[in-house]
């Protein structure tokens, strides 16, 4: 009854009594909280204690950023319910090979995160932050009320007691497991007939291909993209085949971030986590995020840069104060650098400017993924009606792109070809991703 209760008030807090008249209301009410919180922080971890010690609370802005690699070092004096980092990591890998999530840690539950960007993380959630997380899921993703009953399809890598605690008598819940065959899930689906549907854009558009062939038969009344960036080819194939807006969740391993408004368009989930933008390109509006999240005590996430690459958009039309996103481009590794035509400097292409070159050059394309693998290469794998990478639609990509990297000030890069191959099950899919460490510096001369 307990778990419940705490459930149904964040929800209601989430959903209903949380109303702000303006944008600098708001932000006085999400200061207040977060010194409040880091004051407990403060008291309760060895680490930030000593990382912030003689800078005032009030001044937390000027607290070192941290990334996951300090986390990760500093785990044992970092999280404030004495786990280790050995011991968590024992129970979270022993959870994946038995793909039972049930076990937890002194009632403290343990995740794993996917690794995509080459480390793997940890992730402590106590009982009371579960249950918060909880509330705050339903009221920002359940396509109607608590008096509805739903039934909720969730396609993760991994389950999680976290998942499993929006269950109630009018919620259900299955979660279907990346790993197993597709035709089973689709089998699983047409009996299930879920409400909510939840799952990664590279899954999503399988079922809607499914769907368009006939063997789905489910009309959810909402499906929510999540843990991959969500590509403009996936979302018109997944909206034209079951007829509705796709939205998304930005969760991941730091929290739960941004959800989508009923207009579909991202917002930070700012009544729990503060960001602060750290520019790439400020005239582009594009940002790394810098997140405090002021809803977590067990493993406190305070002023944690990502690696991901965040696009802002100036507004939208659903009012609400919370800051918009106009895209999540994935991580910022994954940006190109490629050599000026003076070969003078290295300069950087954003993933989204080569995704939208990539699929403005041709309507024959049902799948891509495009590698830099060296300062001067390309490799492009191409899916096309024919399955033939170097048809006519390979010459329009390398046209297009040829044309983007020219307007950028490139050198135009060695493309090659190959057929496309999607990612094993369980991997993220990343259709842009630099696989060639970056030698020279941006806008200076490379060392040759």
């Amino acid at each position: 009854m307990k778990d419940k209760l705490a459930i149904l008030r964040s929800y209601a807090a989430t959903r209903y009594l949380r109303k702000w008249r303006s944008r600098e209301s708001f932000l006085r009410w999400q200061e207040k909280r977060i010194v409040r919180h880091l004051e407990t922080v403060r008291a309760r971890s060895a680490f930030y204690e000593k990382l912030w010690r003689g800078i005032p609370t009030a001044e937390w802005r000027t607290f070192p950023a941290i990334d996951k690699t300090a986390m990760m070092d500093h785990f044992d004096e970092l999280n404030t319910v004495g786990i280790r980092k050995d011991e968590a990591f024992e129970l979270a890998i022993a959870a994946e090979k038995s793909r039972d999530f049930t076990p937890v840690l002194n009632g403290i539950t343990v995740g794993l995160s996917s690794g995509t960007s080459g480390h793997r993380g940890l992730f402590l959630v106590s009982e009371r932050e579960r249950f918060a997380w909880a509330g705050a899921v339903l009221a920002k993703a359940l396509p109607r009320s608590l008096l509805h009953r739903e039934k909720i399809a969730f396609f993760l890598r991994a389950d999680s007691r976290l998942y499993g605690s929006v269950e109630s008598s009018s919620i259900r819940f299955e979660f279907f497991d990346l790993y197993e065959p597709i035709d089973r899930h689709i089998a699983r689906l047409n009996a299930y007939r879920p409400t909510l549907l939840v799952g990664p854009p590279s899954l999503l558009r399988m079922l809607a291909e499914a769907a368009a062939a006939g063997t789905l038969s489910v009309a959810p009344a909402k499906i929510v993209s999540v843990a991959e960036v969500l590509d403009p080819l996936d979302r018109r194939v997944v909206e034209s085949a079951f007829g509705q807006t796709l939205h998304q969740v930005y969760q991941c391993t730091e929290g739960f971030l941004a959800s989508t408004c009923p207009y579909g368009t991202l917002h930070f989930n700012e009544d729990i986590v503060c960001i602060e933008k750290e520019y790439v390109d400020r005239s582009r509006g594009k940002f790394i995020p810098v997140v405090t999240d002021f809803s977590r005590l067990a493993q406190p996430i305070v002023r944690y840069r990502l690696n991901d690459l965040i696009t802002e958009r100036k507004s939208c039309p659903c009012g609400s104060p919370f800051a918009a996103i106009e895209a999540i481009e994935g991580r910022s590794d994954d940006l190109f650098y490629l050599p000026s035509r003076d070969g003078a400097s290295l300069v950087p292409v954003f993933p989204d400017l080569i995704s939208r070159a990539v699929l403005a050059a041709t309507d024959d394309l049902s799948d891509y993924k495009v590698i830099q693998q060296g300062e001067n290469r390309i490799l492009l794998m191409l899916k096309t009606p024919t399955g033939v990478h170097s048809d006519p639609a390979a010459a329009q990509v390398a046209a297009s792109l040829g044309e983007l990297f020219r307007k950028l000030g490139c050198a135009v890069p060695d493309l090659e070809f190959a057929p496309y191959r999607p990612p094993e099950p369980g991997v993220k899919l990343r259709r842009v991703e630099r696989a060639w460490r970056v030698q020279g510096r941006i806008g200076q001369r490379m060392k040759r």
